[in-house]
């Protein structure tokens, strides 16, 4: 169900091409599925409801809309003004890439690179594909929050693809892992597509906001773990890492 401001977005609609468009409540009620056209809404409704769209959401409505149903048309809405998100946050770690690519892909000893995972559990390795459930410490309200994420890294392009197999409050969730050298280390990038669930608690826009400010703090402490790594392999002669497949390679 597409909610609004603590209101089906269907009962918004519905609103608006009441006392807007002349629609007749009761047969609307009778015949949830029936198009708009089939519903009486003439050519001058139809623009009428692209209006008052356009002013409350500033979405514009397809000129077919009145081959749609009521429903229908309110999910077109939901989804025009509340976009898929999109975040792309990056840190540079002075370390070499290999060094970076073994630490951060080694998933099983996440809890220790991270602050925000309490347990991690692998259920599935597939060559350079591992599946693994993580469950993050409990929030504010004392949830612990837990899901299923399958990753596949590739050591020659210094790339992992990763998604949620259990996606929870999104429609789909998909992050995207890029690692390249640089004056001063390595560029480590985090992308990350998706898109919230009508049902969720939070929309797109707000979500965006929090992956922005978490990806900020996680990147910061994983810079500062990866580093105290490389400087204690240095000061005791250890090469930092190579570029010889290693456990994390193996995912």
């Amino acid at each position: 169900m597409t909610v609004t401001h603590g209101r089906p977005m269907t009962a918004e609609i519905t609103d608006i091409l009441v006392a807007h468009c002349g629609l007749d409540a009761d047969a609307a009620a009778r015949a949830p599925a029936a198009s708009l056209e089939e519903l009486g809404m003439d050519s001058l409704a139809l623009l009428e409801l692209s209006a008052v769209v356009a002013d409350r959401w500033q979405v514009t409505i397809p000129e077919q809309a009145g081959q749609l149903s009521i429903p229908a048309v309110a999910d077109l809405v939901t989804r025009r003004a509340d976009p898929p998100g999109h975040t792309e946050n990056s840190v540079v770690i002075d370390a070499p890439l290999a060094l970076v690519w073994e630490v951060t892909n080694d998933v099983a000893n996440w809890t220790e690179l991270f602050t925000e995972y309490a347990v991690v559990e692998i259920l599935h390795r597939d060559g350079h594909t591992v599946r693994f459930r993580l469950t993050m410490y409990p929030d504010e309200n004392g949830v612990a929050w837990s899901w299923v994420s399958e990753r596949t890294a590739d050591p020659v392009s210094r790339q992992v693809r990763a998604h949620r197999v259990e996606t929870g409050p999104f429609e789909y969730m998909r992050i995207h892992w890029r690692y390249t050298e640089e004056a001063g280390g390595t560029r480590m990038t985090w992308t990350q597509d998706f898109a919230m669930k009508p049902t969720a608690p939070v929309d797109n826009a707000a979500m965006t906001e929090r992956i922005n400010t978490n990806s900020v703090i996680q990147l910061a402490v994983i810079k500062d773990r990866v580093e105290r790594i490389a400087r204690q392999r240095a000061d005791q002669g250890h090469p930092a890492a190579t570029d010889e497949p290693t456990e994390a390679d193996d995912e």
